[in-house]
């Protein structure tokens, strides 16, 4: 997520900020490496323009280059502009004094609207503790409903559908059904289209007059870019949507969709898809998703994934082994389990507010088979190899390879990777910062 742009911002930053002193010249060409930067990463033109005007404007108005920390101030700056380019608005979930709470979701065909549906049901579901229901009301696309319905009920959410009628009877007598069910929210998934036409438009005006939704959300496929910022355009000139749901965004390298849709339609984003779990999803916050573009980290999103799956107490313990870098390999893989829940090392790393993250964590890609390898290696170690690390010699490696079923290169590899990662959280400790992980990773 953000890939280009983070190694763009952070070899630029960690230049500008190891200079004593900046220039008229250095900011113009801080500016045009950022340009260059968002344009490649399919941002806006007229946003980037007016993105950067603001940025000089900001440096030179207030003196910037003549501080003690004027690359410090840049990136401040630079940080401000960025989170205003996201929006700010509240992503938490407004509910209806009177329930039902009615939520209709629009966008085109391919770009995840019903997957979204049900990962939007099941985040308010436990999220809000509410009784969350889905209509199916997208009658053209072949198994939309069957896909609906399997995804739902395997969450325990409950999905109205009537046979043999068109979208706005569905939406209707849906929303009128599960409200004497007792559902506290009721989610509408309509059909999309391959492109933007009036049929679909009408249909849509057509549900919103028969069921008054309280919110509309459109789901835009991130990976499309600038085509994403298009139809949020359109969609909004004929339906006035209060909301965006932007999808794949775990694929999304560049982040030209994120950075300009809201400047452009003036609607928030307000939750993001990250993965295809059902829970990889969550609420946009534009200040963290800025901290992640800049290379800075997202703590607080960490933490709130690891309080879901880490018990306090073996989290305070190895917090005190990290600050007296004492972590071992028992510790990983009691912790190994905790990752595998909290998402990809990828996704993990890139919360991380550690410098140069490109190069710290150069070579570090581990997916499900990999970590099930690593599991492996470390199973075959004894106690006093897990504990003790460094006692691992040629010998040893040969007989944990045998019994692992890899090879001395894979033990090599962990131990290697090991190693960093010890390094990387002594850094940490050394810092004075009073940041830690709940977790250790190879």
């Amino acid at each position: 997520m953000f890939e280009l742009l983070t190694s763009k911002f952070e070899d630029l930053f960690y230049r500008i900020r190891n200079r004593g002193k900046l220039s008229p010249q250095d900011l113009d060409n801080a500016l045009r490496e950022i340009r260059l930067a968002l344009l490649e990463a399919d941002v806006n033109f007229k946003v980037v323009k007016e993105f950067l005007d603001s940025i000089r404007a900001k440096a030179l108005g207030q003196n910037i280059l003549e501080s003690l920390t004027p690359g410090q101030q840049v990136v401040k700056i630079v940080n401000e502009e960025i989170i205003g380019l996201l929006g700010q608005s509240n992503s938490e979930i407004n509910f209806s004094g009177r329930p039902p709470t009615v939520f209709l979701m629009a966008g085109l065909q391919g770009t995840g609207k019903t997957t979204a549906t049900v990962k939007l049901a099941n985040f308010i579901k436990n999220r809000y503790q509410r009784k969350v229901s889905v209509i199916a009301a997208d009658i053209y696309r072949p198994a939309a409903v069957v896909q609906l319905s399997d995804m739902a009920k395997q969450h325990d959410i409950e999905v109205f559908f009537k046979p043999e009628a068109d979208p706005v009877s569905i939406a209707a007598e849906g929303v009128d059904f599960l409200k004497k069910r007792g559902s506290d929210v009721i989610i509408i998934d309509t059909a999309g289209r391959l492109h933007i036409d009036r049929e679909m438009m009408e249909e849509i005006k057509n549900i919103r007059k028969k069921v008054f939704p309280h919110q509309i959300y459109l789901v835009l496929d991130a990976m499309t870019g600038q085509e994403a910022v298009n139809i949020a355009r359109k969609f909004n000139e004929d339906i006035e949507f209060d909301g965006i749901i932007l999808t794949k965004l775990d694929s999304d390298a560049r982040g030209g969709a994120a950075l300009s849709v809201n400047h452009v339609t003036g609607k928030p984003v307000k939750f993001i898809s990250t993965g295809e779990k059902i829970d990889e999803f969550e609420p946009f916050y534009a200040d963290r998703i800025a901290s992640r573009i800049l290379g800075m980290g997202d703590v607080l999103t960490l933490i709130e994934k690891a309080e879901k799956v880490i018990d306090e107490k073996k989290a305070r313990e190895l917090e005190d082994k990290i600050l007296k870098n004492q972590l071992n390999f028992v510790d990983f893989i009691d912790q190994i389990k905790s990752i595998r829940k909290m998402g990809s090392l990828d996704k993990i790393l890139g919360m991380l507010p550690v410098k140069n993250k490109s190069k710290v964590f150069s070579g570090i890609n581990i997916d499900d088979s990999q970590i099930s390898r690593i599991e492996a290696i470390i199973n075959s170690m004894t106690m006093q190899e897990k504990l003790k690390p460094y006692i691992i010699n040629g010998s040893r490696k040969k007989r944990i390879a045998a019994g692992s079923g890899t090879s001395v290169n894979d033990v090599n590899k962990l131990l290697k990777q090991f190693s960093t990662a010890q390094q990387t959280l002594k850094q940490f400790s050394r810092s004075g910062k009073n940041f830690s992980l709940p977790f250790n990773f190879p």
